[in-house]
């Protein structure tokens, strides 16, 4: 009796033993690993799922096969964590998914609406990936997705953050779509929120107090948007917002405009915009070029310095602009200027007198004495004139030297 008893014990043991491996409860076409619980079945050009899965698995890999639809065929999976499902066909997240998900990947399909029955009742959920597809629209339900903590719907086809996301979420990634607006409240309940991602994008602004509550954000993605940075009534509020958060943020707006750079630090002197003085500056230089006549006749180097007919000399000539200054950040002044004046002889003068009318017309230089930005681009020859001219001392009338004879003849008169 003892025999028949051990004999029967064994046996159920052998049984225990091999049938799984003779039933084969891990596919041929997939690798599985921890007990047949952990299945990938990735890059097998499958259609239809493999026969053999066991209802209690933990891992499933279906990527980068030809699935068309999981619709209902994933539910019986009660213990599933995660699903990757990505690089399919899937015109849809599968319907009846498994509440049990820890995790689900659905990258590089063709889903274009992510509806509110695909994630109404996956309480468990951590980690959703649906970057990569078509979608358009993201509806969310109010208090569900509860434990999400990472959201990804980058590269996709989104025109509005979605509204309603979980409160507890940690991560969000909306980069690379279309978004131009974000409506009143969407980001209000997300103050565990600490990484957003939205650069490129289309957003040319961000309503007011849109980042407000974000208290325990960390780090912000702008970069790549048309931001509107001449619009003083929408631009203003994310500029602020930039400049008083303690989040880093990766591609400030406007950063290259001149209002956009860091506040002085209290007591510290703010310098002028220069901005104002230099276009008056042009315009004065303009009208006076307008109102001076032109001679008709002048040398090499006045017509390289574009010499110009001023009022009495006791009037100031506007600072000169060096050529070439036009830069993109405006043009730049010189520090200061000195006004020579040459006194023309009276054979160039009376070369020019048909066209100025006068004989003897007083000519203004305005020549910088400080360095140019672009001093590299100005030309030598007109340089090397200038420090010539410069050095060169005015040469005597004839009619003052005839007034000198006259003066040594009368003072040796009356020494005789």
């Amino acid at each position: 009796m003892e025999y028949q008893i051990l004999n029967t014990s064994t046996c159920l043991l052998v049984l225990l033993v091999f049938i799984p491996t003779g039933l084969g409860i891990c596919p041929s076409s997939c690798k599985c690993s921890g007990n047949d619980r952990n299945v990938d079945c990735s890059g097998r050009n499958l259609t239809v799922l493999p026969q053999g899965l066991q209802d209690n698995l933990t891992y499933l890999n279906l990527s980068f096969n030809q699935f068309v639809d999981l619709d209902h065929q994933l539910t019986r999976f009660t213990n599933l964590r995660t699903l990757d499902i990505s690089n399919n066909w899937l015109k849809n997240v599968p319907a009846h998914l498994p509440k049990s998900l820890w995790e689900l990947y659905a990258t590089n399909n063709n889903i274009k609406v992510l509806q509110k029955l695909d994630t109404a009742y996956q309480w468990n959920l951590r980690v959703l990936d649906i970057s990569r597809n078509m979608v358009e629209r993201a509806v969310l339900i109010n208090n569900t997705l509860s434990s999400l903590k990472f959201l990804n719907l980058s590269s996709n086809k989104l025109w509005t953050v979605p509204t309603n996301m979980p409160y507890n979420i940690e991560t969000v990634d909306l980069s690379n779509n279309f978004l131009s607006q974000i409506l009143p409240g969407t980001l209000v309940r997300l103050q565990h929120l600490t990484s957003l991602y939205l650069h490129n994008n289309k957003f040319s602004y961000i309503p007011d107090k849109a980042f407000d509550q974000l208290s325990q954000l960390q780090v912000i993605t702008l970069y790549n948007n048309p931001w509107s940075c001449s619009d003083n009534q929408t631009i203003p509020y994310v500029l602020q917002w930039v400049q008083g958060t303690a989040a880093r943020v990766l591609g400030a707006p406007c950063a290259q405009q001149p209002w956009a750079s860091p506040a002085p630090a209290p007591g510290q002197p703010t310098a002028p915009d220069p901005s104002p003085t230099i276009q008056g500056t042009k315009a004065a230089h303009r009208e006076a070029s307008a109102a001076a006549p032109e001679p008709t006749k002048v040398t090499k180097t006045h017509k390289q310095l574009k010499a110009k007919e001023v009022p009495p000399l006791g009037s100031q000539s506007p600072p000169a602009l060096f050529p070439g200054t036009d830069s993109p950040d405006g043009p730049q002044e010189a520090a200061a200027t000195r006004t020579i004046l040459v006194q023309d002889s009276a054979e160039g003068n009376a070369s020019l007198a048909p066209a100025t009318g006068s004989s003897t017309t007083p000519m203004t230089l305005s020549i910088t004495s400080g360095m140019p930005t672009n001093y590299s681009k100005m030309p030598q020859s007109t340089t090397a004139t200038l420090r010539k001219e410069e050095a060169t001392p005015a040469v005597p009338s004839r009619a003052s030297r005839w007034h000198t004879g006259l003066l040594c003849l009368a003072l040796l008169h009356a020494l005789a």
